[in-house]
């Protein structure tokens, strides 16, 4: 999924290094900040030194490295200016050394100084060997960095420096970026949210190794998921086109055909209205649910599954495959006390509007998102353009890459309830 250029436009990120070998995965870390329009500086341990040099991170970041040996006090290049410049401090590497004096508020380097120092939420990568990491005292130093205003992103269990396999090794640095992103995207309305989404051509079989379907990537829902992830909502994706990159918090639920997807569906709505959701205030409030239905549900499914393989020399020269009518997932499901967004892909441009208005109240929709294709190569693509259609206004959304659209359908969907 392409990040867009403006995803952290204007946001600043004070990303804090600890002598880990695993500094070497910040640099694309800092490079995927950057490329999202972040502004971004660096702090570095002395020992986070020896793996790479400060040069490597002010050329990526066109901004100068801080360390113990260059504070300041004329200018904002020291700890204390820095902490109040941040929007959100990222430590990635945290060692288990940096994250015990964390826990004990000891600041004895300027790492340490600049943490202490800076009252927004801090996120930490951690990175260690595996018994360092799983040391009760190291555990326990953790809960309490999570018990205050830290965020942790977790490890993951692969081939460690010290050649043993185990847990211990620094997050993927997509897996921090996307927590960062939601630190720094974070509203109120969608925080806490639960919001279920739906994707991709749903597959109905025909015998054991044919299938009928269509052309929906699942791009557009693995879009909206993201969108939502980064907002703060709970996300819920049921698609049949599993997706790269993806946060790994969204729960991902892979089916195949519309009975699965109703199924599955059906479940995550009742879970959805018997969770109570906690929003930024201190009192817990049940948030109303929402359903981005982006699943291009196939109309017509064959009457029958055949067992095994079709053999073309018992078919013959014509093949007739009866078809039926397929279940309507947005007609069969329990649509009370959720919002419910459907999405519409057109042809004809000429009755476009008309078909998605007509999908809009016969399905009892707050709101339907027309997309309008010019042909079969439309699909798949990594740009979009919507009209989010109510019963009372139609607002285009001009053609963007796919998470922007997102965005603007987020957008359009809060206005949407806030008007109610």
């Amino acid at each position: 999924m392409n990040i867009p250029t403006n995803l952290l436009e204007n946001k600043k990120i004070l990303l804090a290094l600890s002598g880990s070998i695993a500094v070497y995965k910040s640099l694309e870390l800092v490079r995927e900040f950057v490329k999202a329009g972040a502004d971004v500086r660096v702090i570095m341990s002395e020992s986070a030194k020896k793996f790479v040099t400060p040069l490597t991170f002010e050329t990526l970041t066109s901004n100068r490295v801080l360390d113990d040996t260059n504070e300041s006090w004329v200018s904002d290049h020291n700890h204390i200016k820095i902490s109040e410049w941040a929007d959100v401090l990222v430590i990635a590497p945290a060692t288990a050394n940096t994250i015990a004096k964390l826990s004990n508020a000891i600041a004895d380097n300027i790492l340490l100084q600049a943490t202490l120092a800076f009252s927004g939420i801090k996120i930490i990568a951690p990175s260690a060997n595996t018994n360092m990491l799983e040391n009760p005292i190291t555990q326990e130093n953790l809960k309490r960095l999570t018990n205050t205003n830290y965020t942790i992103v977790n490890t993951q269990v692969k081939e460690l420096a010290c050649k043993t396999v185990g847990n211990g090794a620094m997050a993927d640095y997509m897996s921090i970026f996307h927590a960062t992103a939601r630190e720094l995207l974070k509203d109120s309305f969608w925080l806490g949210r639960r919001v279920t989404v739906t994707g991709g051509g749903t597959r109905e079989k025909i015998d054991d190794v044919r299938y009928l379907s269509n052309f929906s990537s699942g791009k557009m829902a693995a879009s909206m998921a993201t969108a939502l992830y980064l907002k703060g909502a709970e996300v819920s994706l049921i698609s049949t086109k599993p997706q790269s990159n993806l946060p790994l918090e969204i729960n991902t639920f892979d089916v195949e055909d519309t009975q699965e997807m109703l199924e599955c569906l059906s479940d995550s709505i009742i879970i959805s209205k018997a969770t109570l959701s906690c929003s930024d205030t201190v009192k817990p409030i049940h948030k109303k649910p929402y359903l981005f239905m982006a699943a291009a549900v196939s109309d017509y499914v064959p009457e029958s599954v055949e067992s095994g393989k079709l053999k073309k020399d018992k078919l013959g020269d014509a093949w007739q495959l009866p078809l039926k009518k397929n279940i309507d997932i947005l007609n069969s499901i329990d649509k009370e006390g959720i919002s419910v967004i459907g999405f519409k892909a057109e042809m004809d441009a000429l009755n476009a509007t008309k078909n998605a208005t007509n999908m809009l109240n016969t399905k009892r929709l707050d709101a339907v998102c027309l997309n309008v294709l010019k042909d079969s190569s439309s699909f798949g693509t990594d740009s979009n353009a919507v009209d989010f259609i109510t019963a009372s206004q139609t607002t285009s959304i001009p053609r963007a890459d796919k998470l922007t659209i997102a965005f603007e359908i987020l957008k359009n969907a809060k206005k949407l309830q806030e008007q109610t």
